[in-house]
């Protein structure tokens, strides 16, 4: 444990920018969340829920294919809090936990670059997406306060999942974990998506097109033009990683969020018969506590509803984390307003309510 107690923060204050003036750091790192790709994360729900729609005796052994971990479902080892809301026991808000994993070496720990909060809420016919950041500043047992996605390279993710119920009073029982290496794959499955792609972006769509396909031998997609039309995995990537065009990081949400809706929709208009030869290559990538039962029966219930739509929401919100973040020992974290974001994040995933961030 020490050893990846040693790892895990080593990859951190390597980090080049930690080496520069501390306002250069802050606004470096506040830009810059985005290196990350996170359009694969929100694909990550798609796998699953294509998974769970698929029915019959074909699914249970296609769902063969998922590397299922069995978990405590001791309430003290996952951390959960009962009493935190009297929601807890709606069946009709089922929560789990999506942890996003960038791992190249099996042998080697991974950190969660992308955390999650799956809300398949029946009543309101949503699917909500709650990201919490990554460099959150948070306890974890046995470790004391660190950055959110050090949990799972600490402890798997039992104690990811126990990090995320501590910190912010869920009872979440349940994960499914991607190794998002190689999602693109999962973008040119479906087809691609329909994009209405602006003259300012072209030229950074082709810049990180260029950096993706650096280690391969295939010739790179460019963009010529705009408008809409059809984005494959790669292209979608670079559309998604555009910080400096636009609002920064508020546009470039928007636009992993019109990535996000597309693929939502071809799902949807793809049908269950062609689920099977989309996914199958697919489900290698995937770790879960759940049963394949339950995989199933949650997606009956996420797609068999037409009427479901897909919201996303971050925290903590604009207003209620700490200005610049702040840098400890040469790490950057992000301190946030502990009890107003469980408050928010219950009323959300719980009463379907938004608060609006602060105004600075």
């Amino acid at each position: 444990m020490d050893r990846i107690n040693k790892k895990v923060r080593s990859s951190s204050s390597s980090n080049p920018s930690l080496r520069k003036k501390k306002k250069r750091i802050i606004r470096r790192k506040k830009k810059s969340k985005a290196r990350k790709r996170k359009i694969i994360t929100y694909s990550l729900i798609f796998i699953l829920f294509s998974i769970m729609s698929i029915s019959g005796l074909y699914a249970l052994n296609l769902l063969g294919k998922i590397k299922t971990t069995v978990i405590s479902k001791d309430t003290n080892d996952l951390g959960i809090d009962n009493s935190a809301s009297p929601s807890f026991n709606n069946n009709d808000i089922i929560n789990i936990a999506l942890f996003g994993l960038d791992q190249h070496d099996p042998n080697e720990p991974s950190r969660s670059d992308a955390t999650m909060i799956i809300t398949i809420d029946k009543k309101a016919d949503k699917i909500k997406m709650s990201s919490i950041m990554r460099d959150s500043y948070v306890n974890i047992d046995g470790h004391g306060k660190d950055k959110l996605n050090h949990a799972y390279a600490f402890g798997g993710p039992e104690l990811a999942l126990k990090t995320v119920n501590k910190n912010y009073k869920l009872n979440i029982k349940d994960f499914v974990s991607i190794n998002f290496s190689n999602m693109e794959k999962l973008i040119d499955a479906l087809g691609g998506v329909e994009i209405d792609v602006k003259q300012a972006e072209i030229e950074k769509i082709n810049y990180y097109v260029r950096e993706l396909n650096s280690s391969r031998n295939s010739p790179p997609t460019y963009m010529t033009k705009p408008g809409k039309q059809k984005l494959n995995g790669m292209q979608a990537l670079g559309y998604t990683r555009i910080r400096d065009v636009g609002n920064g990081d508020f546009e470039r949400t928007d636009r992993q969020r019109i990535v996000l809706n597309g693929l939502f929709d071809n799902i949807k208009e793809t049908g269950i018969t062609k689920y099977p030869s989309i996914v199958s290559s697919l489900l290698p990538l995937v770790e879960t506590s759940l049963s394949k039962t339950d995989i199933i029966k949650l997606g009956t219930d996420a797609l068999s509803n037409g009427k479901m739509s897909i919201e996303q929401e971050r925290f903590p919100l604009d207003g209620y984390y700490k200005d610049g973040g702040e840098v400890i020992n040469n790490v950057w974290y992000l301190p946030f307003d502990e009890d107003a974001t469980i408050k928010q994040i219950h009323e959300y995933i719980f009463k379907d309510k938004k608060t609006e961030p602060k105004k600075s």
